[in-house]
């Protein structure tokens, strides 16, 4: 093994997401959400009737994932699913009026989330962050491109 433990990158980058996830599942409990649930919730608070199938993309999920995640959010009273007139086998998700006034409560807490991760980050950082954190994705995309090619 030639790099330490430590010196992985990608277990860096785990390890902050698991802290990261544990503390918006403590922060989503009293709301009877988990944080991926949360992410659909905050797609559709943004954009209110998107499709599974743009949900999945969007979060780039599998449709089976997504399909489960939405009908517990449904069990849950936050959202209900509908038809579209053209397609009936493609399923569109509407916030309920429980689920349009739990974005007005959980906003508070993602904001607060927001604001304390970033704290002491400058926006030219963050941005890096995200270029960075691009770049990596994207030599991901291209080994795999590049792996498929040559089989």
């Amino acid at each position: 093994m030639k790099l330490a433990f430590e010196d992985y990158i990608s277990i860096f980058i785990h390890q902050t997401d698991l802290t990261l996830t544990s503390y918006v599942k403590s922060r989503l409990a009293p709301f009877n959400l988990a944080p991926e649930q949360n992410l659909i919730m905050m797609l559709l608070w943004q954009k209110d009737g998107l499709t599974q199938n743009e949900i999945a993309e969007k979060l780039n999920k599998d449709k089976t994932n997504i399909a489960r995640m939405i009908f517990n959010l449904e069990q849950k009273g936050f959202i209900r699913r509908a038809s579209r007139e053209h397609d009936r086998r493609s399923l569109q998700v509407f916030l309920t009026e429980e689920g349009k006034e739990l974005g007005n409560r959980v906003a508070a807490v993602a904001e607060e989330f927001n604001a304390q991760i970033c704290e002491g980050i400058t926006e030219q950082e963050f941005a890096q962050v995200r270029r960075i954190l691009s770049k990596m994705c994207a030599n991901l995309e291209t080994g795999i491109a590049d792996r498929s090619s040559h089989t």
